[in-house]
């Protein structure tokens, strides 16, 4: 059996930074608190606890304490509520979910209605409409449209979470013009979500089997089975080695591999060291 590792697999951009900047203020002996996980995966959050870095589910009362914040982002009311209890903020948030941030702002001060195109229970989605002075509108899904809601509408700026699959975004937006008079969309899916779904829409057609890397909460990950899944049914979604089964490589020449976006390389290698190992087996 061939590995076919996609070249994109693993981390982002923004989460390489925010493990930076986390590893960076740890090291500088400084008392590091988070709200949260900085990025879905539970190795990486592993290697967080070690370096010292406490997680916390509320702000207390702090003194010059660190308060680090995560790839995914946070309001502008848990941000204010922070410098207002004492601690020193250091923004670890992804630039391009900040780029969402700025778009949605400016078009609300423009007079636009916000929709979030997104997970409404996603860490970056609650960043994101915790930016504006008014209740954004989060669709998740073209099934889920509210449609009431959206007919009272005249005017609206779309926004996406940077995660989202961009062939179900497009179908919303669609449907939103239909009953939008004046709809402007901006497509903040980001770039490596962008050439990672790419590279998963042609991986499954040249592989036997797709094994795709990282936690089951993580939602770029998730996205990826998904359309992995849809052109190749021998696709399996897994978050460690312990996960892969000898059954799905049977009759297998080729397997294709990628890893969502806070997947770390260790885990990818692993993963591939015990495919291999699969495969040796079945031959």
């Amino acid at each position: 059996m061939h590995v076919n590792v996609a070249k994109s697999a693993g981390f982002c951009f923004g989460v390489k930074r925010a493990l930076d900047i986390a590893f960076r203020t740890a090291s500088e002996g400084k008392n590091v608190f988070m709200l949260g996980d900085i990025v879905h995966n539970e190795t990486v959050v592993k290697e967080i606890e070690k370096a010292g870095i406490k997680k916390i589910s509320k702000l207390k009362p702090a003194s010059g304490e660190v308060l680090l914040t995560r790839a995914h982002g946070i309001s502008k009311a848990t941000f204010s509520k922070a410098k207002r209890l004492g601690y020193n903020i250091i923004d670890a948030t992804c630039p391009m979910v900040k780029e969402i941030h700025k778009v949605a702002r400016e078009m609300e001060e423009k007079g636009s209605k916000i929709i979030v195109i997104g997970d409404k229970k996603h860490d970056e989605v609650r960043g994101i409409i915790g930016q504006l002075k008014e209740k954004a509108l989060v669709i998740d899904g073209l099934k889920s449209i509210p449609l009431p809601k959206i007919k009272s509408i005249k005017n609206a700026c779309v926004v996406v979470q940077s995660t989202q699959n961009l062939e179900n975004v497009l179908k919303i937006v669609e449907a939103l013009k239909k009953y939008i008079p004046a709809l402007k969309f901006f497509n903040t899916i980001c770039n490596p979500t962008r050439t990672k779904q790419e590279e998963i829409k042609s991986l499954p057609l040249k592989n036997d089997v797709m094994i795709i890397i990282g936690s089951k909460n993580s939602a770029n990950t998730k996205r990826l089975y998904e359309i992995s899944r849809k052109i190749n049914k021998r696709s399996w979604w897994v978050n460690s080695k312990e996960e892969i089964k000898s059954a799905w490589f049977k009759g297998a020449k080729n397997i294709g591999i990628t890893a969502g976006a806070s997947t770390p390389e260790v885990t990818i290698q692993e993963i591939i060291k015990q495919v291999k190992g699969e495969s040796f087996k079945l031959s």
